[in-house]
């Protein structure tokens, strides 16, 4: 499980352009600073078989009919840096995408806790006990 460098990502991705809302005055009308980052999972060389698996099963409401990837920012009014963060965001859900989680190993109860508990419920049992009205058996 190792996630390529940004430069090789960079070479196996397409990104696309476009004009983007938000900031920027007059300027939003005229510069294409929304960037679409597209990456192929299937004809990537970075990812072993099973790992090519993994990433379609955990991303599979991501992934469009070719089995591309869509990852979009137009947060930032240069398209450099939005270009950066896509590789960003990229990298950061391929990561997260294929770790795997830990087995749960089932742990035994000390005595001491058992214990414990088992004494609260007297002490409780015992004030109930005493509440109740002397001679109603």
């Amino acid at each position: 499980m190792m996630i390529p460098a940004k430069e090789e990502l960079i070479k196996e991705v397409t990104f696309k352009t476009s004009r983007s809302g938000g900031k920027g005055g007059q300027n939003v009308n005229k510069v294409s600073s929304k960037v679409e980052l597209i990456f192929n999972l299937q004809q990537s060389s970075f990812f072993t078989d099973e790992e090519k698996t993994l990433l379609n099963e955990r991303l599979a409401n991501r992934l469009d009919i070719e089995g591309n990837l869509h990852i979009v920012s137009q947060e930032d009014r240069s398209q450099l840096l939005n270009k950066q963060r896509t590789i960003l965001k990229l990298t950061n859900l391929l990561t997260k995408s294929l770790q795997v989680q830990k087995k749960r190993k089932p742990t035994k109860i000390p005595k001491g806790v058992i214990e414990k508990r088992l004494n609260n419920k007297s002490i409780t049992s015992s004030k109930k006990e005493n509440r109740k009205k002397p001679g109603l058996d």
